[in-house]
This record gives structure tokens, C-alpha cells and sequence, in this order.
């Protein structure tokens, strides 16, 4: 995976500021303010989910399409549909 180091980067990122919720919590910080944290660490996570797809897709959705494979193309586009279906994206 290229963005390998951008992704791990983004995670740790993400881990720090769920540290930080955790203290607000702890703190009894304004609900409000948490949520707005929690919804921040949603959208960092919404990113890494996105830099994700974006690498399988160029490369291995891709070498897939391209195999002479039927089945290997098949499988791949069964699993990206999967993928968004259980998100709730389609």
C-alpha cells in the first residue's frame, strides 16, 4: 500500500484524539464539546476509510479487471459492493 505511512500517520492521529475524549469524559467536560470531538474523530476516520479504498482500487481492484480471470473480476466488484452496502452508502 502506498499511502501505507499516511494512513498508520492519520490512525495515530486518530488514537490521540480519542485519548483526549476519554479524558473529557473523565473531566465531565461540556457534552457538547465532546461531541463536536467524537464527530471530528468520525471525519478523520471517514478519511482513512477513503485513502483505503482509494489504494485498493488502483491496485488491487485493478489488477483484477485487467486478469483474464472472469471469477477474480467478479469477486471484486461483489466485494466493493458488499462493502458499501453494509455501510449504508447505497
Amino acid at each position: 500500500m502506498k499511502d501505507k505511512e499516511k494512513i498508520i500517520k492519520r490512525l495515530k492521529s486518530i488514537e490521540g484524539h480519542i485519548r483526549g475524549i476519554q479524558r473529557m469524559i473523565e473531566e465531565d467536560k461540556y457534552c457538547i464539546d465532546v461531541i463536536k470531538q467524537s464527530l471530528a474523530v468520525k471525519s478523520a476516520v471517514d478519511k482513512v476509510n477513503a485513502l483505503i479504498l482509494e489504494s485498493h482500487l488502483k491496485s488491487c481492484v485493478t489488477t483484477a479487471i485487467r486478469s483474464n480471470k472472469q471469477v477474480e473480476r467478479e469477486r471484486v466488484i461483489a466485494e466493493l459492493l458488499d462493502v458499501f452496502e453494509t455501510s449504508g452508502k447505497i
